[in-house]
């Protein structure tokens, strides 16, 4: 799919956030053989990952190809607890608002890509993670934003699952389990469009300590209280009615 999308955007770098799990030659080898250097990998390294250093041009005098890696760094969790010490404090956007972070970048080679990677260490407390790009442009500030927006991604798929209800589905078939996840991710999309055109914003009915903005289950409160009422259209806000029991106005009231 990634592919299929790239052929859209042909000379524009294509950045794929992923978590630890994708983030290795398995994912990486085939986007790069078929899209080349335009594609980069953004994603979170395992603590017991061993970096190593860039190894130096024509350094070594012994016959045979040059070293394709430098001497052994030491693992993700060894150069942490070196370098904390020394991060600097970045200014991010991340979750809403712009925070403080404590944070130390070097670029290293990656046996898992076989190419050198950008890697920022993000501290916190008692506790770090550790972020990696082949993109070497990037900056501390984006890669750690990039990464974080992915916990969009994740809310996403939750909305879809819990309360659109994806993953209920009691069809059998292929073809309608499909069908099925693609209404969800039409009701999903529906619900958030109904929401950035509501005039007043929406109070969150479940407080948390923290958080201002309204929550995805309060626009769907909203509208499953609205699509009960008789007066359906006049909430929707549109000046052409559409007839009775139109598939629109049956969707909704479905999303609802």
């Amino acid at each position: 799919m990634v592919i299929q999308v790239a052929q859209h955007f042909a000379g524009v770098d294509i950045i794929i956030v992923c978590d630890s799990w994708f983030g290795n030659n398995g994912l990486f080898k085939p986007l790069r053989t078929k899209l080349g250097n335009f594609v980069h990998l953004l994603s979170r390294l395992r603590s017991n990952t061993v970096l190593y250093s860039i190894p130096k041009i024509g350094s070594s005098k012994k016959p045979g190809r040059p070293k394709k890696y430098g001497s052994r760094l030491g693992s993700c969790a060894e150069m942490a607890a070196a370098f904390m010490a020394y991060a600097s404090t970045y200014h991010v956007f991340l979750y809403g608002k712009y925070r403080e972070v404590n944070a130390y970048s070097q670029i290293v080679m990656l046996k898992t890509l076989k190419c050198p990677v950008r890697v920022v260490w993000v501290f916190r407390k008692t506790q770090w993670i550790a972020i990696f790009s082949t993109d070497l442009k990037l900056s501390v500030e984006q890669i750690i934003e990039y990464y974080g927006a992915r916990w969009k991604i994740e809310s996403g798929f939750k909305e879809i699952k819990q309360d659109i209800g994806s993953s209920k589905s009691q069809t059998r078939n292929a073809q309608a389990v499909i069908n099925h996840i693609n209404f969800s991710i039409m009701a999903a999309t529906i619900i958030w469009i109904y929401g950035s055109r509501l005039e007043n914003i929406p109070e969150r009915r479940h407080k948390v300590k923290g958080r201002n903005s309204f929550a995805f289950s309060d626009l769907r409160h909203i509208i499953a209280k609205s699509a009960l009422s008789d007066d359906f259209h006049a909430v929707c806000n549109q000046d052409n009615k559409l007839p009775r029991k139109s598939f629109l106005e049956a969707l909704l009231r479905m999303v609802g």
